[in-house]
């Protein structure tokens, strides 16, 4: 019987301790990667999630002092585009516990995409994966924090 009251006593600790459920919402938001190099807007549009750069911390090219563009991105015609405002992240959807997947995750620096899992860890943090899509074993995972405008 006292291990079923201290169980009980538990859940209740637990309960009101601040361990939120994961919504679904809690994705929207300015959240930086883990290179602190940049600020990703996540925000949903009809079904689905994307994600776009609105601050960098070196927002202009060190060599020509211009604005950096996407440089590197494969498709020639693509090369002039601003980094800042450039939607990063695309069509991801919400799988259920705290999961999106099905997006895709562009990376500027290399100019690749990637196949995308984002999983949100806690209010202030989630774990972005990216994954080569014909085979997700290899990939990495970086850890996002929620911007708090400080």
């Amino acid at each position: 019987m006292k291990k079923l009251s201290l169980l009980a006593f538990l859940l209740c600790i637990f309960q009101f301790s601040g361990f939120a459920q994961v919504s679904e919402s809690m994705i929207i938001g300015v959240w930086t990667p883990g290179h602190g190099k940049a600020r990703v807007q996540i925000e949903k549009i009809k079904d689905k999630y994307y994600g776009k750069t609105v601050w960098l911390k070196e927002p202009n090219d060190p060599t020509t002092g211009k604005p950096k563009v996407d440089v590197n991105n494969p498709e020639v015609s693509l090369r002039s585009r601003p980094r800042l405002g450039l939607t990063i992240l695309k069509d991801f959807v919400y799988d259920g516990d705290g999961v999106f997947k099905d997006g895709t995750v562009y990376d500027p620096e290399s100019g690749k995409t990637y196949c995308g899992k984002i999983t949100i860890k806690s209010a202030t943090t989630l774990d972005m994966r990216g994954s080569i899509c014909s085979f997700k074993l290899l990939g990495r995972t970086d850890t996002w924090t929620k911007y708090n405008g400080k």
